[in-house]
């Protein structure tokens, strides 16, 4: 399925007459007029985020920064960190022409990288665009990284889309990397510059290079795994035992004796020993290089008997499972976060076209439906049922919400979710 672009120029617009429109659009609705055109969806659904979080167009950027030992930590940790010449390489040329500079954020919007022409750099740095600085909305108000964390999609922004008045000289292309693991968003890549410098083709560059930065995880991770194998093949020859050998983050590797799991949630600081992995019950844990070895008691796994889904953070949904032996916890993916949600709202369950209709308005999108579920089930195992597709019978299950129900899934344009977000806020106390 081909992801949706959101440029930001009209076709055959003129830049700096478009400039000028957006800067009264922007001048009207701050001010309560009637705009003489109506901004784009996606940023007036922006801009009254940041209206409702207090961010004034006259906000001074950057506020806080990253110190230098806190931006170097955050760099090591980041997975972009080892794609910096492939990144580079793709970019920086592109940018060096257009005039633009490559800006790298993690999940969380702080400017990890920067770079390109002098020029640029410099007048990006009078807007507060620094390393260390942070992009999210909360802290910038509406720009093409903050604002695509929030949509985890592509987005162009454009001078005065941009909702504080520092930006306006300014565009962003800017796209989403996501772990092609779990689908984990990691960080944004964008090429940012003058507003003059916009061109549309730039935004399809951008996540043409998120793309490819995606698939060299996705490689760099198969290799990891191989090596893996080759280190656990004379374990797995001598034993009798059920065994799973997995990597790190928990991601099988290899199996003997039993069906192998995609992958199984392993505590956050697994440790020698025994512990007990959801799905797997009891298991004794043997340190490997680059991974574990786990041995599985015979008895039967116990089954879960609550679940948690906490949506109250719109950047980072999740879902907690508690059974009689342990708990675990797993951040969830836009759209798995969407399916949970709606799934909790139909506890008798929902047919792969109903889940169509209510995520895409669109029973057609069947096939779409029940490959998400797939993924969806190998994350979370015996908790979503088939057939039709719902939690599992004597679960207790409970939603954390947003206090404000307008920040309920903010990225998300599933009808059943907009639904809901109206709902909710209707029932959100005034402000």
């Amino acid at each position: 399925m081909q992801q949706q672009l959101d440029t930001a120029l009209p076709a055959g617009a003129d830049p700096r007459a478009y400039a000028r429109l957006l800067r009264r659009v922007h001048e009207a609705v701050r001010s309560g007029d009637a705009p003489p055109a109506r901004p784009r969806p996606v940023i007036a659904d922006s801009w009254d985020r940041v209206r409702r979080l207090g961010i004034g167009p006259d906000r001074h950027t950057p506020g806080r920064l990253l110190a230098r030992d806190e931006l170097e930590c955050r760099r090591g940790e980041s997975p972009l960190c080892d794609l910096l010449p492939v990144l580079r390489a793709s970019l920086l040329s592109v940018a060096e022409d257009a005039g633009t500079i490559m800006l790298i954020t993690d999940e969380n919007g702080w400017v990890l990288w920067r770079d390109g022409p002098l020029r640029v750099r410099r007048e990006s740095a009078e807007a507060g665009v620094v390393e260390g600085a942070c992009l999210q909305e909360r802290a910038a108000g509406t720009n093409g990284v903050g604002t695509a964390l929030v949509l985890d999609r592509p987005l162009q922004v454009y001078a005065a889309e941009h909702y504080v008045r520092a930006f306006h000289r300014l565009t962003c292309s800017s796209a989403p990397v996501h772990d092609p693991r779990d689908g984990t968003l990691v960080g944004v890549l964008t090429l940012s510059g003058v507003a003059d410098a916009a061109h549309p083709a730039s935004l399809g560059l951008v996540n043409a290079v998120a793309q490819l930065a995606e698939s060299q995880m996705r490689s760099t991770h198969h290799v990891h795994l191989e090596r893996l194998r080759v280190v656990a093949a004379p374990l797995l020859a001598r034993t009798r035992e059920r065994v799973l050998v997995v990597d790190e983050h928990g991601w099988t590797a290899a199996a003997a004796g039993m069906e192998p799991v995609r992958r199984v949630p392993l505590p956050k600081r697994p440790q020698a020993g025994s512990s007990w992995i959801p799905e797997l019950g009891e298991c004794q844990l043997e340190p490997l290089p680059g991974g574990w070895l786990l041995r599985p008691a015979e008895s039967e796994p116990a089954a879960a008997t609550r679940v948690a889904l906490d949506l109250s953070l719109p950047s980072a949904p999740s879902i907690s499972v508690v059974s009689p032996v342990g708990e675990w916890t797993r951040r969830l993916s836009a759209r798995h976060a969407e399916l949970l949600f709606v799934m909790s709202r139909h506890r008798e369950g929902r047919s792969a076209a109903q889940l169509a209709e209510d995520l895409f308005g669109d029973h057609d999108r069947e096939v779409t439906v029940r490959a998400e579920m797939s993924r969806l089930r190998r994350h979370l195992g015996r908790v979503v049922q088939s057939r039709p597709y719902r939690f599992s019978e004597g679960l207790r299950v409970s939603v954390r919400n947003p206090a404000d129900g307008r920040a309920l899934l903010p990225g998300s344009r599933a009808p059943a979710v907009r639904r809901a977000r109206a709902s909710l806020a209707a029932e959100s106390p005034p402000e």
